[in-house]
């Protein structure tokens, strides 16, 4: 059963950097095209992927609680397990813009992409000249009506760990005004961090009720992990339920 999960995963990444390849190179143009022209192009490649991903692994996904979804924007901070969170957020949600590491953007094409596309940037380690760029950026996002979505850990963590809430996430609770909607996944069962071999079946993403403007930032975050971690460890335990 392992060597067939090997040689799965291995038409999955041969087939993910051969399509990535086409895909960025045909497109190439398109970056000096408008925003929504770039971010038409993104989705098209995400297809690819997550089509691919279910032919060669078999691996699936699901979304519960569209409904906890507000009518307008919203700041959407999700347990971060997985590269399928990263590369998905864009297909499922209209119009996001994902926090990322600014090193990110350096990848030839898709990096380039990336940064047309609308993303926010955000260079780890600089501290109070980091925060206040990605509030800034997150407050242009807001005032064209786009979503945005953190990864309140502020990396990739394995199922069944936790690392510290960073500070951005209440920063931006506390500056933009919009509610919060925790979302908990169990993505790094399936598609782990660093690992070669992709498991088969259905990750879930669950989307929870949004946190309202108006908490100090202490109940805020407490809220907040408490959410996420909670359904969380539920999906992780239970990943067919």
């Amino acid at each position: 059963m392992t060597t067939v999960l090997w040689l799965r995963s291995l038409a999955f990444n041969v087939g993910w950097y051969l399509g990535t390849a086409v895909i960025a190179i045909a497109g190439l143009p398109l970056l000096l095209a408008p925003r929504r022209w770039v971010v038409a192009w993104a989705r098209l490649w995400i297809v690819f992927v997550l089509w691919w991903l279910r032919v060669t692994v078999g691996l699936t996904h699901r979304v519960v609680g569209r409904e906890n979804l507000p009518a307008g924007p919203a700041i959407l901070a999700c347990k971060h397990q997985s590269s399928w969170e990263t590369l998905s957020f864009t297909l499922l949600f209209d119009d996001i813009a994902i926090v990322l590491k600014r090193e990110l953007l350096f990848i030839p094409v898709v990096g380039w992409a990336m940064a047309r596309a609308g993303n926010i940037a955000v260079a780890r380690g600089d501290g109070a000249a980091a925060l206040r760029g990605l509030v800034k950026q997150a407050k242009a996002a807001i005032a064209e009506g786009r979503s945005i979505a953190i990864f309140p850990e502020g990396t990739r963590v394995a199922p069944g760990d936790s690392k510290p809430y960073q500070v951005g996430t209440a920063a931006l609770y506390r500056q933009l005004g919009v509610p919060v909607v925790p979302m908990a996944l169990n993505s790094g069962l399936f598609w782990g961090r660093r690992k070669w071999i992709k498991q088969p079946g259905v990750l879930t993403l669950e989307i929870l009720p949004p946190i309202q403007p108006g908490l100090s930032r202490e109940a805020f975050m407490q809220t907040l992990q408490e959410r996420i971690e909670g359904a969380t460890a539920r999906l992780v335990e239970n990943p067919q339920a």
